[in-house]
């Protein structure tokens, strides 16, 4: 169903990690095993980027948009970056080479997930063969999975991939890591004024949120993109923070903070990324507008997980 990813701060290239996917169901760079249950955890930085929707509109907008954001994240301080899907806009395929062309120069590790935008042939090819991965990052583990359909604002999750979350759930408890988990396509059922899109209990809301409940002390999040609001967010399910994140291309206002939607949605909305910090049993998201400051500090408590 996936392979597993196992990282460590030390270099290394996209290219030797595609290669060694290609030879083995597993990629293993050093043992992540964790010591014992009241471990201090090590302080964990990471980056969020998403929604490039390279070729949108079929002008350059996006293209600049993204040689910023890889610019800066190759100076930003984080030891990976997460990509959470929309690559390119429309299943432009000759825009995955513009991607990867600044996505070399970032330096830094990158998982991406494909959107709705993101034809999965055209990922495989251009990405990633395996779509469903774990990467394993000392005592966290990315668990990155495909649930957007290009014929499909709503999210769809297979039997085959719940068995595989959950598996990976466990691997986790074994390892003592905790997981956070990577979809396009949030779970959460929001309804207007939000967009309304999510997984739907057909389609897998119900099972995924029982493995969370079976899991909850192991999981640390759940991240998307989809939404272009920049950081929207619930924590509705057992304490699990559901968080959209940023768009690179452009976050529009829905007026959300003003109509007391459910969840919360800080007031910036220009286009930029987040970096993630992890420390102590709190969630710290800084959204970075492009060419700017940090302008949003938003800090989740994650107490459910460290209990």
């Amino acid at each position: 169903m996936g392979v597993t990813i196992t990282m460590t701060k030390k270099s290394t290239t996209r290219r030797q990690i595609l290669s060694s996917i290609a030879c083995s169901a597993t990629l293993a760079f050093s043992p992540t095993c964790l010591a014992n249950s009241d471990r201090q955890l090590s302080t964990l930085r990471f980056l969020v980027a998403s929604d490039t929707h390279l070729g949108y509109k079929n002008s350059t907008s996006a293209e600049k948009r993204w040689i910023q954001a890889a610019a800066e994240l190759k100076s930003a301080t984080g030891d990976l970056v997460l990509h959470l899907g929309d690559i390119v806009d429309g299943g432009r395929e000759e825009q995955y080479l513009v991607y990867l062309r600044e996505r070399e120069k970032i330096g830094k590790p990158v998982y991406e997930i494909p959107g709705n935008h993101d034809p999965l042939a055209l990922f495989r090819k251009h990405i990633r063969e395996q779509v469903d991965v774990a990467v394993d990052h000392e005592w966290l583990k990315f668990v990155l999975v495909s649930n957007a359909h290009t014929d499909s604002h709503d999210g769809f999750l297979t039997n085959e991939q719940l068995k595989w979350i959950e598996s990976q759930c466990v691997a986790a408890t074994k390892q003592q890591q905790y997981v956070l988990l990577c979809l396009h396509v949030p779970a959460h059922s929001n309804r207007h004024p939000d967009r309304g899109w999510y997984v739907k209990p057909e389609h897998g809301q119900t099972e995924l949120y029982n493995i969370i409940k079976r899991h909850k002390q192991q999981i640390v999040a759940m991240m998307h993109g989809h939404f272009h609001n920049g950081i929207r967010g619930w924590k509705e399910c057992d304490g699990i923070h559901e968080i959209c994140m940023p768009s690179v291309l452009y976050n529009l206002d829905r007026g959300l903070e003003k109509q007391n939607a459910a969840g919360y949605n800080p007031l910036e909305f220009r286009p930029g990324y987040t970096l993630i910090t992890i420390d102590n049993g709190m969630m710290t998201l800084d959204y970075k507008p492009l060419a700017a400051k940090v302008a949003i500090t938003k800090k989740c408590a994650l107490e459910r997980a460290w209990k």
